[in-house]
């Protein structure tokens, strides 16, 4: 993907210096219509006096709207905020540190995309699980049922079957579907790219989602009952977070 240099604009009018910013969203998950909103994620750096002073500054930043012409969602959290949601099996930081979309990057997201590697637990599993769970059942109450939010279901439970096997990282649905090989997520996808009248599923099609749903959710389990990433994150990642945390904010007054 191509990055748009109006998101480079976007970035650089962001009231914190950032650490980093990525894309998420269906652009990093393989299935952007040409409507897509952009999902604009990262980190920012709150200077000092935000930080021990009176007046507080924004521990997450949020901003929905049009921007140059692009739709955009944009979240970013203070870097405390975000090396303390590493420590925990949060699997949404890990997508947005390790998307391959990047808009702005900086030696020091380098060396945390590094110090995470120790930060993935078997526990992370537990993320997916209630993610799929939650798609799953926003895709049965919508009435009709609609493609984009079971690629989404798909999406999740290939995304954690993956790193509970492999340790790593992978959301976009086309790539990870190459070592799957499930016959049904190539048409989903063109389906959802070819607009609403196309992207309806009829009771038979959701009868055999339904099956691949819950035969998904045991594999899930069992990568991560048979998983050997460990149960708590390292403490040499701990201790590496702890450290560029305090150089950071020396270097940003």
């Amino acid at each position: 993907m191509i990055i748009d240099p109006r998101l480079h604009r976007i970035v650089a009018a962001q009231p914190y210096p950032l650490l980093f910013a990525t894309i998420s969203g269906a652009h990093l998950y393989g299935f952007p219509s040409p409507d897509s909103d952009f999902d604009l994620r990262g980190s920012h750096i709150l200077p000092l006096d935000r930080i021990i002073g009176l007046e507080e500054g924004e521990e997450t930043v949020q901003d929905s709207r049009i921007i140059d012409g692009l739709e955009m969602d944009i979240v970013s959290h203070d870097v405390r905020k975000f090396f303390g949601l590493l420590l925990k099996k949060n699997g949404y930081v890990l997508e947005q540190l390790y998307s391959p979309l990047v808009v702005l990057a900086t030696p020091e997201h380098e060396e945390l995309k590094q110090l995470a590697i120790g930060c993935i637990t078997r526990h992370h599993a537990h993320h997916y699980f209630g993610f799929a769970e939650t798609q799953w059942h926003l895709f049965l109450k919508e009435e009709p049922h609609r493609v984009k939010p079971l690629l989404y279901v798909y999406r999740v439970l290939l995304t954690g079957i993956w790193l509970m096997q492999t340790g790593k990282i992978e959301a976009n649905l086309v790539t990870l579907n190459q070592s799957f090989g499930l016959p049904q997520i190539p048409d989903l996808i063109a389906r959802k790219l070819s607009g609403p009248e196309q992207s309806i599923l009829n009771d038979a099609d959701l009868d055999f989602h339904r099956r691949e749903y819950e035969r998904l959710r045991a594999e899930l389990q069992t990568a991560h009952d048979q998983s050997r990433l460990p149960e708590l994150p390292t403490e040499s990642s701990r201790a590496g977070l702890h450290d560029l945390l305090l150089r950071i904010r020396r270097s940003h007054p």
